[in-house]
C-alpha cells in the first residue's frame, strides 16, 4: 500500500502576465499627431484611453489622473515621459510578485530571470520580461515540474496523471501552466480515489482503516483524498 512521495497538489504561481499599459506605444500613432503638437482635447483623450485600459496599474493610474488634473504641460509631460516611468514602477511590482511566487514554488529559471531584470531595472528590461520572457521562463519551469509529476505518477501507477502529463509535455506553455495549476489536482484526485477504493476492496483492511478511507471518499475533495493516501492511512494503528 505504500505510495511514493508526490508533488504538492496546489501551485500558487500566477497566470502568465498580461501586457499592462501597452497604449504608451500607440498614443502617437492613434492620433497621428506628435505629442508636442496635440491639442488639449487630444491630450485628454489619449490619457483617458490609458485610464480606460483595464491593465493599467496603480502607478500609471495615479500619474494619469494627476496629469488630467493639471495644466496642458502636465498632460504633455505625462505622455512624453511620465507614462513610461509610471509603467516601469508597475512592472517592477509585477516582477517582484512573480519572483515571490516563483521562490515559493522553486521555479529556478523564473527566479533567475526575474532577479536579472530587477537588477537591470530599466523600463525596457522589465517590460520585455513581462511581455515575453516570463512566459518562456515559466514554461521551462513548468515542464520540469510536470516531468517530475510524471515520474512520481509512473512509480505510483496513477493512470490519469500519467496520461494527462504526457499529453501536456509536448504542448504549449499555456497547456503546461493549466495542467500544473488545475489539471494535475483533478487528475491526481481521480487516481487517489481509485487507490482508496482498491484499498477498501482488500479483505485484510482493518475496520479503522476502512472507516478513515470511507470518510475521505465521502469528503471527496482532492485535498482530503491526497491527505489520506499520503499521510492519513499511515497514522492508523492496527
Amino acid at each position: 500500500m505504500a505510495t511514493a512521495l508526490t508533488p504538492a497538489l496546489l501551485f500558487t504561481t500566477p497566470a502568465f502576465a498580461t501586457n499592462p499599459g501597452t497604449a504608451s506605444t500607440t498614443v502617437t500613432a492613434r492620433f497621428d499627431t506628435p505629442v508636442d503638437d496635440m491639442s488639449e482635447a487630444e491630450l485628454r483623450a489619449a490619457i483617458a484611453d490609458i485610464l480606460a485600459n483595464g491593465n493599467s496599474g496603480v502607478a500609471v493610474r495615479r500619474e494619469a489622473e494627476e496629469a488630467l488634473g493639471g495644466a496642458v504641460e502636465d498632460m504633455r509631460a505625462f505622455l512624453e515621459t511620465g507614462y513610461r516611468l509610471a509603467q516601469a514602477e508597475d512592472d517592477r511590482v509585477a516582477v517582484a510578485h512573480i519572483l515571490f511566487v516563483a521562490t515559493a514554488n522553486g521555479d529556478k529559471r523564473v527566479i533567475r530571470e526575474a532577479n536579472e531584470v530587477l537588477d537591470d531595472g530599466s523600463p525596457e528590461a522589465l517590460r520585455a520580461f513581462l511581455e515575453t520572457g516570463y512566459r518562456l521562463a515559466q514554461a521551462e519551469d513548468d515542464r520540469v515540474a510536470v516531468a517530475h509529476i510524471l515520474f512520481v505518477a509512473t512509480a505510483n501507477g496513477d493512470k490519469r496523471v500519467i496520461r494527462e502529463a504526457n499529453n501536456v509535455l509536448g504542448g504549449s506553455p499555456e497547456a503546461l501552466r493549466t495542467f500544473r495549476q488545475t489539471g494535475y489536482r483533478l487528475a491526481q484526485a481521480e487516481d487517489d480515489a481509485v487507490y482508496i477504493v482498491r484499498m477498501l476492496a482488500d479483505p485484510k483492511a482493518s475496520a479503522a482503516l476502512r472507516a478513515a478511507a470511507e470518510s475521505a471518499l465521502d469528503d471527496g475533495s482532492p485535498e482530503a483524498l491526497r491527505y489520506f493516501r499520503t499521510v492519513g492511512q499511515y497514522e492508523i494503528g492496527d
